[in-house]
This record gives C-alpha cells, structure tokens and sequence, in this order.
C-alpha cells in the first residue's frame, strides 16, 4: 500500500526542535502543498482550502526557512509566485516581476520589520521611516498596461514573471479607465485588485443556483472566475470591481512617495481604498491593523489583513527584494480560527528519509469551512511536550494545510479512559529498527531503500515540480510502478517506455496518456543539472543550493569527484566546498555522507546513463564585478552588510562567507577581523568600503 505523506502539520514552536534532515523533509512536503494549493487558487480559481488556512502552512514553510537557511527552495513561499498561467489564456511577460509579499502574524512582527528596514538602510535612529497602511484585498491581482494614455492590455499574476492576457475581460469592468489623462507618463503600469462585493456575490450565487449551475465559494472565487470567462459577455455581466494600489513599468515618476503615487491613481480615474492611512511609527501601524480588523465585517469586498509599505520610493528601490517578496512591504494578516474534537487513534507514517511521524485520527469537525480528520503530532517530544494522549479532546488552530495543527491537549476534560501512545522502535513498514540519534528529535527507520515507504517517497520527490517535473508520473504512478517492479529506482524511469504496450493496457491509462507519459519522459532526458541535484534527495540541499552547487561544479561527475575528496578534511576540494556561500560544515557533511555511500554512487551512475545535465551559464553583465567572488568582513558605514551583498549580486558577483585564494575582493570595514588578514596572507585583493564603492 503506499506510504502517506509525513509532514501534515508542524506547530511554529517545534520548528527549531527539528534535526536538519527531518526540516528538510518538512520542508519539501509543506511546498509541495504550497505549490498545489497555489495551482487550485491561482490558476483553477478552486482553492480546497481557506486564506488562513494557507497563510499558516506559508508560515511553517518559512520558520523552517529561517531556522534551516540551507534549505531554502525554490518551493518556499519566499522564492516563488502564484501559479503558472493557464494554458485557456494567451501568455504576457511582465516588464516588471509581480512580487508577493512576505506575512507576519504576531504583533511583535511589526517591530521586528521595522528594524529590519532601518538596519538595511543604515539609518540613523532620528530618521524616522513613513509607511502606508492598506487593507490587503482578497481578490485576484491585475496588471494594466497604458501606452499613451490607451489601455492595450491587462494580465493575471501567473507566476509573478508570466500572466494570463484577461483584456478583453478587463474592458468590461466600469472601475478601470480606458484612457488617461493626458499628464499620465507614455508608459504606465498601474497594478491592483479585482474583486466582488459581498451582495453581488451572494446574489450571484442564488441566480446560479437557481439556473442549476456552479455556485462559489467565496467572492475571491467568484471574481476570479469571472473574470477568466472565455467569453467577455459573461464576464460584462458579473459585477466586478477594481482597487489600485501599485505600479509596474513607468517611463517617467508619478511622484517620489507611494502616498503620493495613490493620490495621483485617485486624480487618474482609479479608486483607491479610502482606508489607505500614513504611519510613522509600530503604534500607528498596529492602531491602523486593529481599527481596519475592527471594520472587516462591516466592509462590502473581503479582507484578510493589512499591507504595510515603506512610503518612500527611493527608499523603496534601495531595499530591493529578497527572492520574490520586496524587503519594503509585508501583509499583517488576521488570526485563524480555533476548535476543539477528539483524537480517537494516533498512526505512523514513513518519510523519504526514514522519519517516523505520528499522525493524530480526529473525529470529523468542520472548522473554517473544512473538514478536518487529520493532524501530525510531528515527533514523540512533541506528543510528550504537550502531553497528547489517545481520547483526548485537542484544541486545533485551523491555519495552515488541508491537516491544521494540534495547539494543545485538554486535560481537564479527561474522563481516565485516554491511553499514552507508546512510540514504536520499529518501522510499521519494513520492521527494520527505528533509531533516534541523541541529537535528534525524530526516531528514523534504518532500512534505506529496503524500505518500500522510504523508496517509494524518494521517487516522488525525484518527479517533483523543482527536479524532473515530469508531467504524468504522479504518486499513484510511481505506487503502481513500484509494486509492479518497473520502477525502484530514478534510472528506472528512463526504462518505463520500453514498457508501452504494458503501461498502455493499465486501467485509465490507454495508449494516449501513454503516448504523453513517454515524450514527458524523454523530454527530460536532457535537464539542468541544478534540478538532477535536488532530485537527488540530499540532505539539506534545496533547490537554491542545488543550483549554487551547480554553477561552482558545472556537472554532476565534479560535484561527486569533489565530495569524495573532500572527505579528507585537509584536503583543498573540503575548503572550496565550505568557502561556498550558504554551504557550511554540516551541509557539506550531508554532501560528502552521500556521494561517499556505495549505493548512491551506483544510482548515480546508472542515471546519467540516461540523461545528460545542462550546466547553468553565468549571465553576462558589464559590471566590474561581474563573475568575481567577494568577502564582506567588518563594520560598513554607508551601507549595511545586507544592502551591500544585494547589490554586489544584482551586478553578476558572487558573495562568499570566508576567504580562499579563488577570493578576488575582501572588502573590510572597521573591526574586520581575522579575514582580512586572511586575504593580505593570500594576496587578495583588499578594498576600503569607500574604494568599493568607487569601482562600483
């Protein structure tokens, strides 16, 4: 039978009691529900589960991100956008990315990003930074495209880089101009809202109820399906409306604040929501969150938290983003729902590293809309730390994934009839001992591939959206695969097609889906070797540095040449492999532990039988500093550390953590320390911020 996903839910606290191995086996299985609840939202306008519901599965994925900053992926909230446009919808590339935002949640937040803000900029404590604060839309975002005053197109998010081309559709909602003012710049991207009040919603509903057709589930879903109607009529008959509050591309400045910007939309033709408010401080952003929550059930369109931005422009480009969420904003979201039922039985499940998870089996309760049977207790401390006992009634947080998570046991509602679960030394699976390292929270299996869970989840995640994406092998693929004996290992997916009349007989495969299996098999054949490195299913190794490990090594052979040196310590492929931005000691000990395994050398072998990787090519830039290696050591004085990296980055460098001979530029502020004497030893070349800043 197929082995169930592990990582159903994780509590926020229980994030840093986590081994790496076991976060990165968290981690890989949250964004992979990220990325279908996005496809659900974002491109099907179906989403399974609630914006709460979402943001607290996003949270999880980024405290992992934050505790484990090695095992940041591409899947992670904080690298990735939306969803990929529809194939119904004509594409349009942005000129300018359609960023996300990063969430907060806790009041104490907004303190922090304030200090992460005047940190960045270097400010002195006296200069105070003005922020906006706006109800954050639960709508679907646009893109409008003016050109001379003339609307000439409009497009979906997408995946923040490609849209869907809506403009027929958009041309028919009354709160958009079709033309600007004639003091509008010559190119003008104006970005913002759609959404549906909630009257026009319900009545929507009640008349496509009545016509015996799809009634929705919020008004976000009726907006968004509204608007990707193939047909414009359709669209011109539902009640859509518009809230601007961002630009694109502009050929010329509006104006040098984004309060200023707004009032400019509003002189335009757009509306801008008239709760927008200037803040100067934590307590006049947190008066503005509470009195805008306060407001929410009056309001006629729905909310889910307020969106902070820093006011200035200049200020604004300074900060830049991180990934794909600019450093300068960050949506104060509302708190979920709570509720209490009854854990009947708790099971284990087996992840792709061996992991024992117990799962929690509720007693059906509908919270925030959802039916909720299921909840991951995470690890044996966890049961023991919140003392979760079987019969229990549990509080649940319905936050996060389809699965919420267990806030705590309630004690005083025991009747003497609850058992403590008694934690398996085996695995269910295979029987091989389950082991748990004393530096670990987590007890693993030891039976490897032996295990049908453990191979059986590496398989999955080797067909991943960020390793071979290979369209049509799904898990119950690769389940049926495996039990048949096709398929035990990744080459073995390069053999299936060998198998056609077998595979094309299976029940609702036919020779067709076939057919489409088979050239999405062959179509990967040839693959960037950042994605082959992550299928591999390394320890720590996220799609991030999978693909920094592919720009130093260039291919999989020198990768694995080079652990295998490496692991004599003493030996120079150790130190090129650590002086690697992001690659520290136990990283590089995940690296070496894998390729040094026998079993893993042969996997690899026998894979790239099949396949050829695609090295990744430096990008091309006239910068002075393009393609060279830089140190940050010290103090800076008119930029912060963090200003300074991204901006070495944004001109094609690429910033190291320690000093080597293959350094090209240290540049020391005050107090630098021990690597600056390490570059003067290794006649490196050593900078003063200000002659940085001068070759720059």
């Amino acid at each position: 039978m197929p082995s169930q996903k592990p990582y159903d839910e994780l509590t926020i606290d229980s994030v840093n009691m986590l081994s790496e191995d076991t976060a990165r086996e968290a981690m890989v299985y949250l964004n992979e529900q990220i990325a279908s609840h996005d496809i659900a939202y974002h491109q099907k306008d179906a989403p399974v589960i609630s914006d709460a519901q979402y943001d607290t599965l996003v949270k999880l994925s980024l405290a992992i991100e934050n505790a484990f900053p090695n095992l940041i992926s591409q899947k992670n909230p904080s690298m990735r956008i939306g969803s990929a446009p529809s194939e119904q919808f004509a594409k349009v590339k942005h000129a300018r990315p359609m960023l996300s935002l990063s969430n907060i949640f806790d009041p104490e937040e907004v303190g922090l990003f304030i200090q992460r803000i005047n940190r960045f900029l270097n400010l002195f404590e006296d200069e105070a930074v003005g922020f906006t604060a706006e109800p954050r839309i639960d709508g679907l975002s646009i893109s409008l495209r003016y050109e001379k005053g003339r609307l000439i197109s409009a497009a979906t998010r997408g995946d923040g880089t490609t849209g869907e081309d809506v403009t027929q559709n958009i041309r028919t909602i009354s709160d958009i101009p079709s033309m600007l003012p004639e003091k509008a710049p010559d190119i003008c991207e104006i970005r913002g809202e759609i959404y549906m009040k909630k009257t026009d919603f319900h009545a929507l509903n009640i008349a496509q109820g009545d016509a015996g057709k799809k009634v929705f589930a919020n008004p976000r879903n009726a907006a968004a399906g509204s608007l990707r109607q193939k047909d414009a009529l359709i669209t011109a008959k539902r009640p859509l409306h518009f809230f601007a509050y961002a630009s694109g591309e502009i050929s010329k400045p509006i104006s040098n604040t984004h309060s200023g910007f707004l009032t400019c939309l509003s002189e335009f033709g757009f509306t801008v929501n008239p709760l927008t408010t200037k803040c100067g401080s934590v307590e006049s952003l947190l008066s503005t969150y509470h009195n805008i929550a306060s407001l929410r059930s009056e309001l006629e369109y729905d909310i889910d938290g307020v969106v902070y931005k820093v006011d200035r422009l200049d200020w604004q480009e300074r900060l830049g983003q991180v990934s794909r969420a600019p450093r300068w904003a960050m949506a104060h979201k509302f708190p979920a729902e709570q509720a209490e039922t009854r854990l009947l039985d708790i099971d284990i499940q087996i992840g792709r590293t061996g992991a024992l998870t117990p799962v929690a089996r509720l007693q059906p309760i509908n919270v925030g809309g959802v039916v909720v049977s299921n909840a991951t207790l995470h690890n044996e401390g966890e049961i023991g730390r919140k003392d979760i006992r079987i019969g229990d009634t549990v509080s649940l947080q319905r936050a996060g994934d389809v699965i919420p998570q267990i806030v705590a046991s309630l004690p005083n509602q025991r009747t003497g009839s609850e058992t403590v679960f008694s934690f398996p030394d085996s695995c269910p699976i295979c029987g091989y001992p389950a082991i748990r390292l004393d530096n670990e929270a987590v007890r693993r299996c030891t039976g490897g591939f032996n295990c049908h869970a453990q191979s059986v989840e590496r398989l999955i995640h080797f067909v991943s959206r960020d390793a071979f994406d290979i369209e049509g092998l799904g898990a119950k693929q690769i389940v049926l695969f495996n039990e048949l004996g096709w398929l035990k290992q990744p080459s073995d997916i390069f053999l299936l097609p060998h198998r056609r009349d077998e595979i094309a007989q299976l029940d609702r495969m036919g020779d067709k889906s076939a057919t489409n299996l088979f050239n999405a098999i062959n179509s990967r054949r040839e693959i960037a070797l950042g994605r082959v490195i992550f299928a591999l299913g390394i320890r720590q190794i996220g799609i991030a540095t999978a693909r920094l490990l592919a720009l130093t090594y260039q291919s999989l052979t020198s990768l694995q040449e080079s652990c295998l040196h490496a692991q004599d310590i003493t030996h120079p492929a150790y130190q090129d492999l650590i002086n690697i931005d992001q690659i520290g000691e136990s990283v590089a000990g995940d690296l070496i532990d894998f390729f040094a395994q026998e079993e893993n050398q042969k996997l690899v072998a026998r894979l790239l039988e099949h396949i050829t990787p695609i090295a990744p090519t430096t990008p091309i830039s006239t910068s002075p500093i393009s393609g060279k290696i830089i140190v940050f050591t010290g103090t800076l004085n008119q930029l912060s550390r963090a200003e300074a990296k991204a901006q070495a980055e944004r001109m094609g460098a690429k910033v190291a953590g320690s000093v080597s001979k293959k350094t090209d530029y240290v540049i020391v502020g005050s107090d630098s320390g021990s690597k600056a004497q390490k570059a003067a030893e290794l006649g490196v070349t050593i900078l003063t911020e200000e002659e940085w800043i001068a070759l720059l």
